[in-house]
């Protein structure tokens, strides 16, 4: 059977729609790598990336070195940073790609052209959390995990993809919440509460694999009252655009229910 027409100004109005009255910025985007089906929601937005860059800290450690020549404690900070969001971990690995510069040369070889860090060493929340990106920033970076541009070897890619797999259920919200029964999420999520306004920013980013397709998925928002708040536009969201390239809800209902769990880990407050 044909795949459905995502007709771009229907799913705008309905995003607009659910998304009215909440007071929080929302970019989105998501790719149908099997058909080339696209849509972008805001995509001239930039919002922050918190713990999502996580996965373009690693990709451009992989860039340089390969997976199976990295040494225990530099395989076993990737695994900790991906699966338990593990900032201390993510600041040595940042450290070892060379900080923003090593970042921007791996983006750029990435395409990726609206992404940006802030310069210098990590200090408080002031690194690799606050990275800057536009939602089809973040799935160009999918598609490349996904296969579709040689730039990382398969067993490199499948590597971050499994840990992607394996996050820890208390942060498996997010476009999660958008998959069917029979299909596969690859995530990673960010959470990063700010400072000076006391608004959170959360974003879900990952790769959907149901039968006939691959999706790349990003959920980008910023300004919710909580992190509860920010999930459950990010999972609202992902919903609506995952059922307008699937032609209507999932067989079995609507998704994966919400998860909305404030997470408790020391190891992965804020950024």
């Amino acid at each position: 059977m044909a795949s459905p027409k995502v007709v771009a100004s229907r799913l705008t109005r309905k995003l607009d729609r659910f998304l009215s009255g909440r007071g929080v910025r929302v970019a989105a985007a998501a790719r149908d790598l099997s058909t080339g089906r696209s849509y972008v929601y805001h995509g001239d937005l930039r919002l922050p990336t918190a713990s999502v860059s996580k996965v373009d800290i690693l990709m451009a450690l992989l860039l340089d070195t390969p997976w199976r020549e990295l040494d225990t404690r530099t395989r076993r900070d990737a695994e900790r940073m991906i699966r338990i969001s593990d900032n201390a971990a993510a600041d040595r690995l940042y450290e070892r790609i060379g900080l923003q510069d090593g970042l921007a040369r791996a983006n750029r070889r990435f395409g990726l052209g609206a992404t940006y860090a802030p310069p210098g060493r990590c200090a408080g929340l002031y690194c690799w959390g606050i990275t800057q990106t536009v939602a089809e920033d973040q799935v160009r970076l999918v598609g490349i995990l996904a296969g579709h541009r040689d730039l990382l070897p398969e067993g490199d890619r499948e590597q971050v993809l499994g840990l992607m797999r394996k996050v820890v259920a208390r942060q498996a919200w997010g476009i999660s919440a958008a998959v069917c029964d029979g299909g596969r999420v690859a995530l990673k999520n960010g959470w990063l509460h700010h400072v000076a306004n006391r608004l959170w920013a959360v974003a879900s980013v990952g790769l959907i694999r149901e039968p006939g397709h691959d999706y790349a998925v990003a959920v980008l928002t910023e300004d919710g009252p909580s992190k509860d708040a920010g999930i459950a536009v990010a999972e609202g969201t992902a919903r609506r655009v995952l059922a307008a390239f699937r032609g209507g809800e999932c067989a079995n209902g609507a998704g994966r229910p919400p998860t909305g769990a404030e997470d408790q880990a020391a190891l992965s407050t804020s950024r």
